[in-house]
C-alpha cells in the first residue's frame, strides 16, 4: 500500500514539475507528458524485471520446503508473475494514452 501510494506521489510529482519549470503552458504541458513517459519508461522496466526474479527465486525457494511452504511460495510466486503481466500491459498502453493526451507534442525527440 505504501509503495503504491508514493509511485503516484512521483507520477504526481513529475507531472508538476513538467508544469512549473517550462515557461509557456502548452509546453509546460508537453514537459509534463513527456517526463510522465520517461518516468513509466525507466521505472517500469525495472519493477518489471525485479518481479520476474523474484518471482522465480520464491517459487524455486518454495520448492525445497514443506508442502504448506510451497503452496505458499507457489501462490506468491503466480501473485509476482500477474504483477508483472499487469506491468507490461500498462508499459504498452500508456503511450498511447499519452500520445492521445498530447496529439501535438512531437514524440520523435523524446529521450529518456
Amino acid at each position: 500500500m505504501e509503495f503504491q501510494k508514493i509511485i503516484s506521489g512521483v507520477l504526481i510529482l513529475s507531472m508538476l514539475f513538467g508544469l512549473v519549470v517550462a515557461d509557456d503552458t502548452a509546453a509546460s504541458i508537453q514537459a509534463g507528458v513527456k517526463s510522465l513517459y520517461c518516468l513509466v519508461d525507466t521505472v517500469l522496466t525495472a519493477v518489471i524485471f525485479l518481479l520476474i526474479v523474484a518471482a522465480a527465486v520464491v517459487y524455486a525457494g518454495g520448492q525445497l520446503l514443506g508442502a504448506e511452504t510451497r503452496a505458499r511460495a507457489t501462490v506468491w510466486a503466480t501473485s509476482m508473475f500477474m504483477g508483472a503481466l499487469i506491468g507490461v500491459l500498462i508499459y504498452v498502453v500508456v503511450p498511447y494514452v499519452l500520445k492521445a493526451m498530447a496529439p501535438n507534442l512531437s514524440w520523435g525527440d523524446v529521450t529518456c
